[in-house]
Parts: structure tokens; sequence; C-alpha cells
């Protein structure tokens, strides 16, 4: 098993997103993130995840990736479906957080998953992908330990399809979420940046290709929240 990765103090970036950066940034907001993401998307969070297990198709008895967990409220959600479920997390911070929710969660990166080859049913991961240091990377490792034939299903923020949502959605990211963090969360701060990765993340086509790219097949997507949030779908 991987060792997590040792802190650092400095928060990440756009253009630095060290692994370490990323996960002490995690492990500040970790006591409010829950709270802070219920509250600055009315609730769509909870939506968004069951909407996720959907999509994944999981059946009792197999066996489904949850990246990026956090506190492991997405993997208790996927564990409902009765697959075999494991969370994977950067940050110690957030699964401390995990309070009594039962899930399995380790410590790792997703960049060097310590998981054989061929070894999921499904992978997955919500709101996780745009905070790696190389997305690149961590799809050709997410395809490593999928089972051939097995299935990708990634929930992340993308571009909304209508010019008018275009516009009220950066006008959220940029001024609404920082306000409603200073509020509500335990490091502002780390919204600042989590606005910009927001901002900065490629549209639904340009993702789609860069998971044709890492070696999936069939691959399309699904908006959500007309389009402000969407699901990309990949198989091995």
């Amino acid at each position: 098993m991987t060792e997590p990765r040792q802190h650092q103090a400095d928060a990440p970036t756009v253009d630095d997103k060290a692994p370490g950066r990323v996960a002490a940034m995690f492990d500040r907001v970790a006591p409010k993130y829950d709270r802070t993401n219920t509250i600055a998307f009315a609730g769509q969070d909870k939506r968004w995840r069951r909407t996720t297990r959907e999509a994944l198709s999981l059946q009792p008895g197999e066996r489904c990736l949850d990246l990026g967990a956090g506190t492991g409220v997405s993997t208790e959600e996927l564990a409902k479906s009765g697959a075999d479920v494991i969370g994977v997390d950067i940050s110690l911070g957030m699964m401390q957080e995990r309070g009594d929710r039962k899930a399995p969660l380790v410590a790792a990166d997703a960049a060097e998953l310590p998981f054989g080859d061929n070894t999921f049913n499904a992978v997955t991961g919500m709101f996780f992908i745009r905070n790696v240091a190389d997305s690149d990377a961590v799809l050709a490792e997410i395809h490593r330990v999928l089972q051939p034939g097995g299935r990708l299903v990634l929930l992340e923020v993308s571009t909304p399809v209508w010019a008018p949502v275009r516009v009220g959605f950066r006008t959220f990211v940029k001024h609404v979420l920082p306000r409603v963090s200073k509020v509500v969360s335990s490091d502002p701060e780390a919204y600042r940046y989590l606005s910009e990765t927001t901002l900065e993340w490629p549209d639904q086509e340009a993702f789609a290709q860069k998971i044709i790219k890492a070696g999936y097949r069939k691959v399309a997507w699904r908006n959500l929240a007309g389009g402000s949030v969407a699901l990309h779908r990949g198989f091995k």
C-alpha cells in the first residue's frame, strides 16, 4: 500500500496542483466541507451523488473504486447498490471526518493506486479529477485497475450549454461561492482555488477527448444542471 504524501503548507494553484498541497488544502477544509457544499449548491450535491450511483449500474458483488472519496459520503451512497465499494483519498483530514460511515477508505494518490491490474468492475470520482496534478496519468491509472469491459463514470464541473446560463454560472463561481464559503467553511481561501479550477476546467467535448486518448471506448457524457456539471462515461 502506498504511503500518503507529506503535506505541504503552500496552497495549490491552477498551475501547480502538487499532491501535498492539494492534500493539505483539503485537510484544512475538511471539518465543514460536506456542509459547505450542501449549502452552496442548495442540496443538489446529494442528488448528483445519487445520479452517479445510478449511472454506474452497480450490481451486488461487483467491486467499485471511489476516487476523491473525502469523508466517505460518496462511498456510502455508492454502497447502497450492494456493490463492494472502496473509497480513496489523498487527504487524511477528510477521512478523519468520516464520522460513523462504515465504507472502507484508503489513503493514496490517484496517480499511484495501491491495487492490482484488472481489479475493479467500475471506477468513479465526484468533483475530484480537476484537482489532480496530471489528469492524463490518473485516467491511465484508472484504466489499469479496471477489468476489461469495466466502466468509468466521472462527475465533474463542466460548461453550461446555454450562453445566459454560462454567464450566471461564472458569476456564481467567481463571486457567490467565495462569499458563501467565508460564512460557512473552515478555510474560505481554499474556495478561491476551487473556483479557479472550476473556471479553468475543459468543456465536455475536450474532456471526452482526454478520456478517449487514455484508451477508453464508447465515451459519452450527460449534462446535469444545464451543463454546469457533467457525467462522463467510458469503458475499458
